[in-house]
């Protein structure tokens, strides 16, 4: 696992020069706004969501410019909804990644601002020609990445788990929940690199299929570093949805359990991979990698 941990730390480079050289520089008298949005999307992360990009666009022939510039606009995304998580309005937390979250670096106002004008940037990154020639390529994905980060995507999960009656959810809620608040953004991240190849239905399908799962599987994970995780290994508090009496993957199906599902969801995972052979062995290390990780 370590030269796989290895190969995602040289993507994420990769895409964290490309974020840098795209997003704009800290200057004018809206410097601050700017420089908290670099200190939020460039701080340090594991980049897994652009990583599926990149690697699902390979497999099907995506052009590795146009697959950048989108993994981007999903790392801005990705970079918004956790400055806004940690809120204290929403999670109300203090560090992320080890560093001060984004209101505590800056103010909460500044905050709220980064938040919006990251979301507005993937917009704008995937509207450009420079992301993709055919204009109903990128509104195909402006499309879809809008969709599984709004109301009935990341967006609308987020508010499930706000929702007073979180603590009463039974395990159809938090799965229904988990799918929308993290899986969607990540099946997003598999199926753009379809789009940009222009791929057909039942490749798009095996994508999103493996992507979904993978995604279930990341935030049953994080349940499970919630409850036994050390904070210095993940960079963020944890114990939290117990001090909060949240129903989590954990809670409703125990330790062992929510390991046991974790572990079917990464099987499955691979399944939706059998039409693409050997070529998609790093998709499948992906979700070993989900799995394993400790932060």
């Amino acid at each position: 696992m370590d030269d796989f941990r290895a190969l995602l730390a040289e993507t994420a480079d990769r895409v964290t020069v490309a974020m840098d050289a795209l997003l704009p520089r800290a200057n004018g008298p809206e410097s601050a706004l700017l420089s908290a949005m670099r200190y939020a999307a460039l701080g340090p992360g594991k980049r897994l969501r652009p990583f599926i990009t990149i690697e699902a666009g390979r497999i099907v022939g995506a052009d590795e410019r146009g697959l950048l510039r989108v993994a981007t606009a999903i790392e801005c995304i990705h970079a918004y909804s956790l400055i806004h998580d940690d809120l204290p309005c929403m999670d109300d937390d203090d560090v992320r990644r080890g560093r001060p979250t984004v209101h505590k670096e800056y103010d909460e106002a500044t905050a709220v601002l980064a938040g919006d004008a990251l979301q507005t940037f993937a917009f704008e990154l995937l509207a450009s020609p420079d992301t993709d020639a055919s204009s109903a390529r990128r509104v195909e994905l402006i499309a879809r990445l809008a969709a599984c980060s709004g109301a009935r995507g990341m967006v609308g999960g987020q508010m499930i788990d706000m929702s007073a009656d979180r603590a009463k959810a039974d395990i159809n809620v938090i799965t229904r929940m988990q799918r929308m608040k993290t899986g969607a953004l990540i099946a997003f991240s598999a199926e753009a690199g379809a789009i940009l190849a222009g791929a057909g239905a039942d490749v798009r399908r095996a994508l999103e299929g493996y992507a979904h799962d993978i995604g279930l599987a990341f935030q049953i994970r994080d349940d499970l570093l919630d409850a036994e995780g050390d904070a210095d290994e993940t960079g963020k508090a944890v114990g939290k949805d117990d001090d909060q009496g949240k129903a989590t993957f954990v809670t409703i199906l125990g330790l062992d359990g929510a390991r046991d599902r974790a572990r079917r969801l990464a099987a499955q995972a691979k399944d939706h991979l059998e039409p693409f052979g050997e070529s998609a062995n790093l998709l499948r290390r992906a979700a070993d990698y989900v799995l394993e990780r400790r932060s």
